[in-house]
């Protein structure tokens, strides 16, 4: 009996071995696996935390020379995975996260040995008091920080003719389904690594599209949160009423895993104090990741956003027609689809220049409160006008300019027609923005028709979401067809449509309703299998099986 229980040990051992070393078997490509995928290698002991980033490094090494989608790596990371092994070979799990390496985008802060630019020179050596709260919670969760990745400098709030992507500090990121593609922004890099498996997840923000365009450009999934929801504690700023934090990732379930690290109150933040008070704990965002979470849901389907769209650029009719086949697959799956759920104001919302006016007022003052913030400072950067000065007098070349235009920071400074957000001004152009999101746009619509979301291309969607600090969750659709047109972007550099180029389908809803969005997408999601159905022309080649 003890020889039979001797030998069927051996063979489970050999079998467990067997498996690690196998072609596909049990463990996928990095550009597959999973969070749940890697949490079990590690716990299996088919690999350790120090294989993964050792694996993650060697990945990012391939590719960013041509893609640059990471700005820097960090130098301490291989020394975090060890010390995580330890703990977990002494029987200390933190969570799903432990020892599992993430991106973070180059504008939230950390208190080590990288830098925290948002793609900008200036910034360049700068240091901070502290890890930012969401890098904190990460590394609570038992994440390695793997590194930086670039965006578009100052997140796009830079330039009228620059590129998404593009940033003094990183160079110029590209996406992989096409050569040359517009990676779009401004969470650029952190779209392309999600894409590429260079991390297991990778954390964004998003102003106005930041987190959700570069996601459906590169076949991964973004949740844009409820600004409050994540807090934005040393992050650099543009809005404290519309920057948030959230992940990018290949699955809902990964991003979800993400979004529960790192959400919640900050001291540090007090737009974080509007999470609802009558949950004693945040939903489990995990576990809101339901195939059957479509039946019985009632979702809208602005026509009149979609008809506005295409009028404007009949190009996106591409991603339209791939939109309402899915809003079929949709109805079939259970849920009931509201058509026609229009937002009323959208002719004001389309002519207003409220957006605008307020992002530039918090960015004036937002930029200043995150300057003071610095512990080190070398190049006495205190004010966007220090950054104005330092781009087109002391180091304008490096900077690109006046290639790459100062036109936003050029009017937000204007003596004339700018100002900051304690400006007697600030306020109705807040409340327009607040009408035009709320009664006049996505929040009446919701109201109006009883709807749990609004669907909506991704391409159309985010600007609703924005003025209102709202949630969203976007997800792949489809690929521009074999025979499509390559239309370029404004600057004539890089491929925004084309071939093979992605898309996706967004799910936007009420404050604080991320759960439901995310069972939504995670419905849709195992329903289309669309990330699966097409690979990027540039694939890493090293993997931790080897």
């Amino acid at each position: 009996m003890v020889a039979f229980h001797a030998i069927t040990s051996l063979v489970a051992r050999a079998v467990i071995a067997w498996s690690a070393c196998a072609t596909a078997q049990p463990f996928p490509d990095l550009i597959d696996a999973s969070i749940d995928d890697i949490r079990l290698g590690l716990e299996n002991k088919i690999f350790t935390s120090v294989d993964l980033v050792t694996t993650y490094l060697a990945r990012i090494a391939e590719v960013n020379a041509e893609l640059k989608a990471v700005t820097e790596v960090n130098p301490d990371a291989l020394d975090i995975a060890k010390a995580l092994d330890a703990e977990r070979a002494q029987g200390t799990v933190r969570g799903p996260l432990h020892g599992i390496p993430i991106l973070i985008k180059n504008n939230i802060a950390t208190l080590d040995k990288m830098n925290n630019t948002a793609g900008s020179l200036a910034l360049l050596g700068a240091r901070v008091p502290r890890d930012a709260f969401v890098a904190a919670r990460l590394r609570t969760a038992g994440a390695v920080l793997l590194g930086k990745a670039n965006l578009s400098q100052w997140a796009n709030f830079r330039s009228s003719n620059s590129s998404n992507g593009w940033s003094a500090h990183g160079g110029q990121v590209r996406a992989a389904y096409a050569r040359d593609q517009d990676p779009s922004g401004s969470s650029s890099g952190s779209g392309v690594a999600a894409a590429l498996g260079l991390a297991a997840a990778c954390l964004g923000t998003e102003t106005d599209g930041s987190i959700l365009s570069p996601s459906h450009r590169n076949n991964v999934v973004g949740i844009k949160p409820t600004v409050g929801l994540t807090s934005r504690d040393l992050v650099i700023p543009i809005s404290e009423h519309q920057d948030t934090v959230g992940p990018i990732a290949r699955s809902v379930r990964d991003a979800a895993y993400v979004l529960q690290a790192i959400a919640g109150p900050d001291v540090n933040d007090n737009y974080t104090a509007a999470i609802p008070s009558g949950i004693p704990v945040l939903p489990d965002y995990v576990a809101a990741c339901d195939k059957g979470a479509l039946r019985g849901a009632r979702l809208g389907v602005p026509g009149n956003v979609i008809e506005l769209f295409l009028d404007f650029d009949a190009g996106y009719q591409t991603e339209v027609d791939a939109f309402l086949s899915a809003v079929t697959l949709i109805g079939g799956a259970g849920a009931t689809v509201v058509q026609n759920a229009n937002f009323t104001n959208l002719t004001e919302w389309a002519n207003s220049t409220a957006e605008g006016a307020v992002l530039r007022a918090d960015f004036i003052t937002n930029l200043a409160s995150y300057l003071a913030k610095l512990t080190s400072n070398p190049n006495n950067i205190t004010s966007l006008a220090d950054v104005l000065a330092f781009t087109q007098k002391v180091a304008p070349k490096l900077e690109e300019f006046p290639n790459r235009d100062t036109a936003t920071w050029d009017q937000a400074l204007d003596p004339q027609t700018g100002f900051n957000n304690t400006d007697p001004r600030f306020f109705p152009q807040l409340l327009e923005n607040r009408f035009l999101g709320g009664e006049g746009g996505l929040f009446g619509a919701l109201d109006r028709y009883q709807l749990d979301a609004i669907l909506l291309p991704t391409s159309l969607a985010s600007g609703f979401a924005a003025i209102v600090g709202a949630p969203a969750v976007t997800v792949p659709l489809g690929f521009y067809p074999v025979g499509a047109p390559v239309v370029r972007n404004a600057r004539g550099d890089l491929v925004d449509t084309g071939p093979n180029v992605p898309f996706g389908l967004s799910f936007l809803g009420r404050s604080f309703s991320e759960a439901k969005l995310i069972g939504f997408a995670y419905a849709f999601e195992q329903a289309t299998g669309t990330r699966a159905k097409l690979r990027p022309y540039l694939v890493p080649k090293t993997e931790v099986r080897s």
